[in-house]
């Protein structure tokens, strides 16, 4: 049976309210693709980004849930189960 995410019911956030990496910003740096916490609404750079901010974000609040915010992608990871854990509904 596949593994599956536990962590579903912590979603408070599906829609972000900037599509910058603020903390990338600051530092005046670019960024690949943006990722957005599900429980507080952070917006961080991916890991194919330099900083990996969105990853920094999960080891520092243990916010278990992130999404794409690129255009046309709604995917969900969760960190703590390490699987894709479904899609943010259209």
């Amino acid at each position: 049976m596949a593994k599956q995410c536990t962590h579903l019911n912590q979603i408070k956030f599906t829609k972000p309210s900037k599509h910058v990496c603020e903390e990338c910003v600051k530092l005046g740096d670019s960024w690949v693709h943006l990722r957005m916490c599900l429980e507080c609404g952070n917006v961080g750079c991916c890991d194919s980004s330099k900083n990996k901010h969105a990853t920094k974000h999960f080891h520092s609040s243990r916010h278990p849930l992130i999404r794409s915010i690129e255009p046309g992608e709604r995917w969900i990871w969760c960190y703590v189960d390490e699987i894709a854990a479904g899609e943010i509904p259209g």
